[in-house]
């Protein structure tokens, strides 16, 4: 719009007398006119569209006008007119908006601290697996020296020696309906003892490599085993078939574990992972892979519906059926973990490559006491470590398999109380989620 310059003094007619300049008029007369919106909350719409990037792909190579301020004030008011409806509607369903609460530490529980008992040799090689019989009486020992020793728990007294694996016998375990005792080695086989006639009744082929680990199911007449060759293998005891053959593993498998309910099997791996199986599927329901380093322990909560895991990196808790983290133990040293071992009264045993023991708080994973084995007189340092562990059916006493070759056998400080030995908790504020 332009307009012709008036001599001076002259006025438009039917107009006021106006005391602007000249220029200040050409500069109004050329002014934009207001933009006069018909529908608002189309041209809201395109704002948005336009600040957020969604144009169509018609005008993509068009210049996109800038948003006025009228227009960018209506986009204003129609957001907080959305966010004020839909709070409107979360409070009329019920839901409120709720501020998360801090990270709070769980306090632990006190524990007496465990101090050794017994110092049981009678092995002439590196003790390697440990099994205790449901009725608490005596327990079992396998060793590098190809044996399987059986002793009193009592007394600690050698009751029996059984001979028949040509390899170190690196997994034991006692079956709580059967009178029988299972024994695995690195020379691929798996045994079944008859306890009676102290000879083996049943032998399970079918593994490729060394057998490194077995567990048998609670309710079920199965036996588990893993080892080299990656799978996991499930036996008939009975008919000595193999029921399933649970891949998945990359590497060696270090320990298995069963229990009555899903997830029924457990296995850890070399390849830093730990599966749980659908044992009625024979398929891999979960896969965690929390850990950096190879998992070489597991160990079932005897009365929560949980489990532990062990690495070179941490030693981790979880929840079952679904696999679900719920914390790391307090660290260690970084030492390779080759063993752990859970009683009913919530105290978490790990036993080290370099012999270093520590006792953690199932609860709040607060470590109450870290110590080192006591090597036998005339060893090495170096053979200071612990290969195996595990608590007795009471949870009083634990029993550790070393490479000094002994069996020792810990026990709480029964003069020990909260004052002498006061909790010593010093909770970090964050909190690690994996």
């Amino acid at each position: 719009m332009f307009t012709r310059e008036l001599p001076r003094g002259a006025e438009i007619p039917g107009t006021q007398p106006s005391n602007l300049s000249t220029s200040t008029q050409l500069t109004l007369a050329t002014a934009r006119p207001a933009v006069d919106i018909t529908n608002v909350d189309e041209e809201v719409q395109k704002v948005l569209d336009g600040l957020s990037g969604k144009q169509s792909k018609t005008r993509a190579t068009k210049k996109v006008k800038q948003p006025t301020r009228d227009l960018v004030l209506a986009a204003a008011d129609k957001a907080s007119r959305q966010l004020n409806d839909d709070q409107a509607t979360a409070a009329a369903a019920g839901q409120h908006l709720v501020r998360k609460r801090n990270y709070e530490p769980v306090k632990p529980e006190w524990h007496a601290p465990w101090r050794m008992m017994r110092v049981i040799s009678g092995h002439i090689g590196w003790v390697r697996s440990l099994a205790v019989e449901p009725g608490n009486k005596w327990f079992a020992s396998g060793s590098v020296d190809r044996t399987i020793k059986i002793w009193d728990l009592a007394s600690g007294t050698l009751k029996l020696t059984l001979t028949g694996h040509i390899s170190p016998v690196r997994g034991l375990a006692v079956s709580a309906r059967h009178p029988y005792l299972f024994s695995c080695g690195e020379d691929k086989q798996v045994k079944c003892w008859d306890l009676e006639t102290n000879k083996v009744v049943r032998q399970y082929h079918g593994h490729l490599s060394g057998v490194y680990t077995l567990a048998l199911h609670p309710v079920l007449d199965l036996l588990v085993t893993g080892g080299r060759d990656s799978v996991v293998r499930v036996w008939d005891i009975r008919t000595k078939q193999q029921v399933h053959v649970l891949a998945g593993h990359k590497s060696t498998i270090s320990s298995v574990q069963c229990q009555e309910a899903d997830p029924q099997v457990i296995s850890a791996s070399m390849d830093s992972t730990v599966r749980l199986w659908d044992l009625a599927a024979g398929k891999s329901m979960t896969t965690l892979t929390h850990h950096k380093k190879s998992v070489r322990a597991l160990a079932l909560h005897p009365t929560q519906f949980g489990f532990a895991s062990a690495s070179s990196d941490n030693v981790k808790q979880w929840r079952c059926p679904k696999g679900e983290f719920v914390q790391n133990f307090d660290q260690g040293s970084g030492s390779i973990i080759n063993s752990l071992a859970v009683n009913s009264d919530g105290v978490v045993f790990s036993g080290a490559d370099n012999g270093s023991m520590r006792f953690c708080d199932w609860k709040s994973g607060h470590c109450f006491q870290e110590t080192e084995t006591i090597v036998q007189p005339g060893s090495l340092d170096s053979e200071a470590g612990i290969f195996c562990s595990t608590f007795d059916q009471t949870g009083f006493r634990l029993i550790t398999g070393e490479a000094d070759k002994t069996i020792k056998i810990w026990k709480e400080d029964d003069e020990a109380t909260e004052d002498s030995h006061p909790i010593d908790f010093r909770p970090s504020l964050s909190r690690r989620r994996h």
